[in-house]
C-alpha cells in the first residue's frame, strides 16, 4: 500500500505557568527536540491498527467506531483521538498508525499531547481535512479530556502544535480561542543550556491529583465570582477562608506575575532573574500547589548546588522532570551532582539531557 506519510512531532516543556492554563493564565512553554515519529497510512475497512515501540513491539486494533471505554491503556490516547476526530465530524475509512518515542515515558515532556496532536494531524493531512493548528489542538485536548478521562489544559498541544525552532510559545488562555505568539530565546547566544532531568518517578495526569487541584481552583474562582482564578486580586487572600484554596490561589497569583516577570527577563537577556524565577516558581508548586514529590526537589536542590541558575520541576507534577538553567561547562556537574544524592536515597538513576526548542508536528515525507 503507497501514501505512507511520516510526521515528526516534538514533546515540550513548560519553561513557566504552572497550572495556569485551566485558570485563565498566560504559559510560556517550548516545543523540544525529543519527539515522536508517526508514519501513517490509509487503509478502506473500518479499522485502526497503531503499532508502538513503547510499550516494546506492542500493536492495538479498534474501529474507526471506537466509544470511550472500548480501549484503556496508552492505546487509549490513540483510540481517544480517533473518537474526538469523529466527534468534530470528521470520520474516516481507516489507518495504520506507528509510533516510534525518543520522550522518555511519565517524564511531564507531554508524550500523550505529542501523541494526540501528532496523530489528529497525520489523519488531517491524509484525508485532507483542513483543519488549523488551534483545531487539532481543541480535539487532541477532548482526546483526553473527554476520553482518557484527563482533565488536561490546552497548554500541551498548543506548545507541540505551534513551536518553532529558537522559540517559546506564549499562550493566553483565557482568550477563546487560546492565542499563541512565539517569544525568542537567545540563552544558548550567552552560554547557557536548559538542562532537563527525567526523574524515573512515576507521573500520569489521569491520577485523582490532578483532578483534585483543577476541582480546587474551580471551586476558588467560583467563591470569588470569577471567570477564571487567574483574575483574582490580592484581595482574595482576605476573602478565601479555606486554606486549602487560599494556597491554591495564591500559586496562581504568583504564578501569574512570574510569567510576567520571565518574559521580561527573557526580553533583556536577564538569565540569572530567570534562573531565580523557576527557582521560585518550584517553591510555589511545592508548597502552595502542593504537587511535587522527593524525587523532584532532591533533583531542583542538587541541580542549584551544582551552579545551576535556577531550577523547577515543568510539567503536570506528582514525578516527571525538572529544567535547570545551566551554564554550558556545568551540564556534567549538574547530572552527576544529581545523580550522586539519588544514589544516596537509593532511588533508581535519573535521565539527564539538553533540549533545544524545536519546530511543532510537521510532515517529514510522504510515499
Amino acid at each position: 500500500m503507497t501514501d505512507v506519510r511520516q510526521w515528526t512531532v516534538p514533546g515540550r516543556v513548560n519553561l513557566i505557568g504552572e497550572h495556569l492554563d485551566y485558570n485563565g493564565g498566560p504559559v510560556l512553554p517550548m516545543a523540544i527536540d525529543r519527539s515522536l515519529t508517526i508514519k501513517v497510512r490509509p487503509r478502506d475497512d473500518s479499522i485502526v491498527n497503531v503499532w508502538t515501540d513503547r510499550p516494546a513491539s506492542t500493536k492495538a486494533t479498534f474501529p474507526t467506531t471506537v466509544q470511550p471505554g472500548d480501549v484503556d491503556d496508552w492505546a487509549a490516547y490513540a483510540a481517544g483521538t480517533v473518537w474526538s476526530l469523529a466527534e468534530s465530524g470528521h470520520p474516516f475509512p481507516g489507518a495504520d498508525l506507528v509510533i516510534e518515542s525518543s520522550l522518555p515515558s511519565n517524564s511531564g515532556l507531554s508524550s500523550s499531547a505529542a501523541l494526540t496532536c501528532g496523530i489528529a494531524s497525520a489523519l488531517d493531512n491524509l484525508f485532507d481535512f483542513g483543519l488549523g493548528r488551534t483545531d487539532l489542538a481543541l480535539i487532541a485536548q477532548r482526546a483526553e479530556s473527554g476520553y482518557v478521562g484527563a482533565p488536561v489544559g490546552i497548554m500541551d498541544q498548543l506548545a507541540v502544535l505551534y513551536g518553532e525552532a529558537g522559540h517559546a510559545v506564549l499562550i493566553d488562555t483565557a482568550a477563546s480561542p487560546p492565542t499563541t505568539r512565539a517569544i525568542p530565546i537567545s540563552w544558548e547566544d550567552d552560554g547557557l543550556i536548559l538542562q532537563v532531568i527525567a526523574t524515573g518517578a512515576h507521573h500520569s495526569l489521569a491520577d485523582g491529583e490532578y483532578a483534585a487541584r483543577r476541582d480546587e481552583c474551580e471551586r476558588a474562582a467560583a467563591e470569588l465570582g470569577l471567570t477564571w482564578l487567574a483574575e483574582a486580586g490580592l484581595d482574595a487572600m482576605v476573602t478565601l477562608t479555606d486554606e486549602t484554596l487560599k494556597a491554591r490561589t495564591r500559586h496562581v497569583l504568583t504564578e501569574t506575575a512570574r510569567v510576567r516577570a520571565a518574559l521580561n527577563a527573557v526580553n533583556r537577556r536577564a538569565w540569572t532573574q530567570l534562573g531565580t524565577i523557576f527557582t521560585a516558581s518550584h517553591e510555589s508548586l511545592r508548597d502552595d500547589f502542593q504537587v511535587s514529590c522527593p524525587e523532584l526537589d532532591v533533583a531542583v536542590e542538587a541541580a542549584l548546588e551544582a551552579g545551576a541558575l535556577g531550577a523547577r520541576m515543568t510539567g503536570g507534577g506528582f514525578g516527571g522532570s525538572v529544567i535547570a538553567l545551566v551554564p554550558l561547562e556545568g551540564v556534567a556537574t549538574v547530572r552527576e551532582k544529581v545523580e550522586a544524592r539519588y544514589d544516596s536515597h537509593g532511588w533508581g538513576r535519573p535521565e539527564s539531557f539538553v533540549v533545544h526548542a524545536a519546530a511543532g508536528a510537521h510532515l517529514v515525507s510522504e510515499s
